[in-house]
């Protein structure tokens, strides 16, 4: 069965859909059968990936209110292990639209769980909030990563982030479980960010990925193309990044080092991620 993961952070600007989009397409190129559901009304996530949804098209918000089927909804992506269903305007609405109804934490559980027999990892990029939209994601995950920007106020979005999924864990979710907090926007020139990647790792310990992502141009320009980095620029350090990224999460699910040692991406450069041990 696979396995349901969320991405998501109460701040806006941390790299969350960023992280979505790479991470998926990351573990896609590792042979990984992934589904990345926008569940973000501004749609970031599909339009990052070159998909968009026309008017009269259905996105995530049709599925979540069960008014089209799967089939009609999933769109493939430039790799063929990676599908995205997209978002549309109309999400911003549900919140209001489902305050009503009975069960409406568990609307999305309830369309993705027959959906784990077809893939490995579904991963759902959630809007900058915690609303319903985003307790709905948390209702139907196995684990949360949240992004982290590495500034000065890192530690307590991380900490006030932790908090709040255990306030799930403890009254709505008892499976839930924090997978890692992955430090975003690290500028290896800055003494901040390697004093905040430090403090944070420290204290934080296993609940944080060893992998920061870089502040990369190629990053922040390819969404504008309608790609991932991997089509984009797959020799960036942006790139090689999500891919060490991507194997130390298969790494936390019991992957082998020597699975992925000299992995290289068509046109990057071998990575040799080093996972302890």
């Amino acid at each position: 069965m696979g396995e349901i993961v969320v991405v998501a952070n109460q701040k806006g600007g941390v790299g969350k859909t960023t992280t979505s989009i790479n991470l998926a397409y990351a573990l896609a190129c590792l042979n990984q059968e992934v589904l990345l559901v926008d569940f973000d009304p501004q749609g970031n996530a599909g339009s990052g990936l070159g998909v968009t949804v026309a008017d009269g098209e259905k996105s995530s918000y049709h599925f979540l209110i069960n008014v089209a089927p799967f089939e009609q909804v999933v769109r493939q992506t430039s790799n063929e292990l990676l599908d995205v269903i997209p978002a549309c305007k109309n999400l911003a609405g549900a919140e209001t639209e489902l305050v009503n109804i009975r069960g409406r934490e568990a609307m999305l559980k309830k369309v993705l769980d027959p959906l784990r027999s077809m893939y490995k990892y579904i991963i759902i990029d959630c809007p900058p909030s915690l609303g319903l939209l985003t307790l709905n994601a948390m209702m139907a995950a196995d684990s949360v990563i949240t992004p982290v920007q590495c500034e000065y106020y890192a530690m307590e979005g991380l900490a006030h982030f932790i908090s709040t999924v255990a306030k799930i864990k403890q009254f709505l979710h008892p499976q839930l479980k924090m997978d890692g907090g992955v430090l975003t926007m690290f500028d290896s020139r800055m003494n901040l960010s390697k004093q905040v990647f430090e403090e944070v790792s420290r204290f934080f310990g296993n609940q944080v990925y060893k992998t920061p992502i870089p502040r990369n141009i190629r990053l922040a320009e390819a969404p504008s193309f309608g790609q991932s980095i991997f089509d984009y620029d797959p020799a960036c350090r942006g790139a090689n990044a999500y891919i060490q990224l991507a194997i130390e999460f298969l790494a936390r699910r019991g992957a082998k080092a020597e699975d992925y040692r000299n992995f290289q991406m068509t046109g990057g450069t071998a990575v040799n991620y080093d996972f302890g041990g």
